[in-house]
Order: structure tokens, then sequence, then C-alpha cells
């Protein structure tokens, strides 16, 4: 079986969904799970909603209404008769938000966060499978909630695999097109969980993995997995393959193409990843898989913006010892700090890290009590994979560099 996973841009209005029909027509439709994500940016318009709730409840209507009306706009965009069922269905769906939202108990925000988010998905695979059974094409909803078992640990779930695999092989049968959620799953308890934002590649090697797929199928906007992203990087080279090693290694650092925890899965049964252009379906894309590391092997560029630089010192400026490191690391978990550099010498410890859930007040609070602390917010962490000499020079003729570290294959640039 094929698993094929449209993101948010593929599918981000009318035009999107019917270019997506047509991808289906070039490559065939039968015997393939499709991944979908929520439409265009509406994954950022729910988070809002959920802000609003929080601490807006007064506007909660008016944004939950404005999310409505966009989704309404594509409906009309893509179905002749209003009258057409896929418009009680999609009510339906943010009616049970709106009584989530009205009725939730629970002052706990990675929970609500799970439960509203999770919308942006269910509505987007309803409408998109109405369509193309409109189109002719038979298409099997399927409740990724059903199929996807995790723990409950909200916004960041882990995955049960051998229940998961076991929902899997029940619900899906060969022969047949499914269009599925990306990015959610439930509990033990049937709450809705996700497994972190970018979740939807994820999901994909899920099925494929518990499904023995032959092939996974990442449609993206770009001719598929570049040397560099487009959005910060003037000039990009397509990356004709990559090894699984190398893949990793490049999402490990931030690379936005394919999701960190996308791979393990598939490498573990040699699964194939194609990330193509949904623009250009025809055309070869990124092949990841067994083989050459990477071709042709030229500088990959990397970067994570919105960082934060935290260098340590002890307060009676003695050694940094291993009790003092095994500290920084306990607090570094507690407040679920996201680390990706860290350098110490032996006064100093100095940690780049990213504050997924807003605790990093709390966080510099404790460290300030047992050590001294320098803070520098709003930081970026430049990546230079296969570097060459020259390969960072116009980044330091544009910004301040804080900390810099290397190995043989890899450059890391900490800059302002």
């Amino acid at each position: 079986m094929r698993i094929f996973k449209f993101g948010g841009a593929s599918v981000k209005d009318a035009q999107g969904i019917q270019n997506m029909f047509r991808v289906l027509q070039q490559t065939g439709h039968q015997n393939t799970l499709i991944v979908v994500s929520a439409m265009g940016k509406t994954t950022n318009a729910l988070e809002k909603l959920i802000q609003v709730y929080f601490e807006q409840p007064e506007q909660l209507d008016a944004q939950l209404n404005d999310i409505i009306d966009k989704h309404l706009q594509i409906m009309n965009g893509i179905f002749d008769n209003q009258n057409h069922p896929v418009y009680a269905d999609v009510k339906a769906r943010f009616d049970r938000l709106d009584m989530f939202l009205k009725n939730n108990k629970s002052p706990h925000y990675s929970f609500v966060y799970d439960q509203v988010v999770s919308t942006g998905e269910l509505v987007s695979t309803t409408i998109i499978t109405h369509y193309l059974n409109t189109q002719g094409i038979e298409a099997n909803w399927l409740d990724a909630r059903n199929c996807i078992q995790t723990d409950a640990s909200y916004r960041d779930a882990n995955v049960d695999w051998e229940r998961t695999e076991n929902a899997i092989q029940k619900q899906v049968a060969p022969n047949k097109l499914y269009i599925t959620q990306g990015f959610i799953g439930s509990d033990d308890n049937n709450f809705t969980t996700t497994l972190g934002r970018e979740g939807s590649d994820y999901s994909a090697a899920i099925f494929a993995y518990c499904l023995n797929g032959n092939s996974v199928t990442i449609w993206k906007d770009v001719p598929g997995v570049l040397n560099a992203d487009p959005r910060y990087f003037s000039t990009t080279k397509l990356l004709n393959h990559i090894s699984y090693q190398e893949a990793i290694e490049l999402a490990f650092y931030g690379a936005s193409v394919i999701h960190p925890k996308t791979l393990q899965p598939l490498q573990r049964k040699e699964i194939p990843l194609y990330v193509k252009s949904f623009i250009n379906p025809k055309d070869a894309g990124t092949k990841v898989s067994k083989g050459v590391p990477i071709d042709p092997e030229i500088p990959c560029f990397i970067v994570k913006k919105d960082l934060a630089l935290i260098r340590l010192s002890s307060l009676d400026f003695s050694f940094i010892i291993e009790k003092n490191i095994s500290d920084i690391f306990s607090l570094l978990d507690k407040h679920k700090m996201k680390v990706d550099l860290i350098q110490n010498s032996a006064i100093s410890f100095s940690v780049c890290v990213y504050d997924k859930f807003n605790k990093m007040n709390e966080f510099l609070h404790e460290l300030r009590g047992r050590f001294q602390v320098d803070y520098k917010p709003k930081v970026s962490l430049y990546t230079i994979r296969h570097f060459e000499a020259d390969s960072a020079d116009f980044l330091f003729r544009k910004h301040e560099l804080l900390l810099e570290q290397r190995t043989q294959q890899t450059l890391q640039l900490v800059m302002h």
C-alpha cells in the first residue's frame, strides 16, 4: 500500500484541493492511504482560538466564526450545491468544538490544545473525502484517533506501537482509497492527542510502518528536499537522493521538509520516502532510502529562529563539574526546554534552547539561584552540513557571532 501525505499548503484553498484531485488522477489512487493536514493556516487560527478561550473569552465566538467562514469559502469553491451533505458534516464538527469550549472544565492548556486544534484535520479530511467522491473517486474517511493509540502526553504524545499496529490493520483493507488525518491520535480514555507540530509526516510514517507500505510520498509546494529553506536563503538546489541517516541528521538539526520522528519507523522497515512537488507530480523529487548518503554532495543550510542562548558559570567561579551539569539537565527537563546545542568549558556551560511551553521565566529564576546567568533571547542557530571553507562567509557579514561549534561535517553558529 502507498501512503501519501498532503500538507496544509497543498490544500489551503479550493484550487489546492482540485489540484490534489489531479495528482490522484495522474498517480492512481487504489491501494492508497492519504494523510491530510489542516487547511492552510488553520492550526495557527485554532491556536489563537485557544488563547482567546483562556484570556479573552468574550471574543471566542468571533474567532471561531472566522475559522468557520474560511472553510465555508473553500467549500463554496468546490461544491455547486450548498445542500450537499458536506455542509452538515462540517457544521457538526464545528458544533462539537463549540460544545467542548462551552462545557470544558479542565484548566490544563495542553489538554485543551489537543481537543481544539485537532478540529483542523477532522474538517479538512471531511471536506476532501466528500469532494473526491463527487469527482468519481471512491474515498473512505478514516478517523486517525481510532488508529493511532498514544499515551496522555498532550501536545507531544508517544505512540503505543503494538496497539496502533493492531488497530490500523483491522481498519484498513487493501484495494481502497482512505483519507485520514495527520498529527492526531487518542489516549486510553479516548481523548484526542497530538503528536507535536508538523506531526502529519510522522502520522504517514506510522501508517506506512503498520501497513508494511511500499512507499511514503510527501507532497509539497517545493520540488523536493532542498539544500536550504527558500524562505530564508536566496539560492537553493534540489537533493536528488539522501540516505535515512543523512535525512535524520538534517531533521535533527531542524530541516523543515521532514519531521524528525518520521524517518525512524521508515528506516526500520526500509520503506522509501519520496518528497515531491504537488505542482509538478511527474517530476522525480527527492528519494530518501538506503544507499548514497547525499546526491549531490553540497553544503546544506538549516536555520532555527527565536531560540535563547544561556551561558552559565558557578557563582564562586569554580569549575563546572559533573554535579553542576547534572543539575542543569534536571532543570532543562523539568521546564521542558528543547535543547538545540550545548557547549561547556572548565568554568562555563552554554546551552541554546527553544522554550516550547513558555516556561523561560521560571527556568531562569531557578538557574539564578544556583548559577551566574547570561541570557540572550531571540537568537538564531545556523547549521551547515557538509560545510566548505567559505560556506558561512555570507552569515558573518550579516550577523553577530555568539557561539561556534564544529565537527568534521557540521558547522553550527549561534548568531544575533
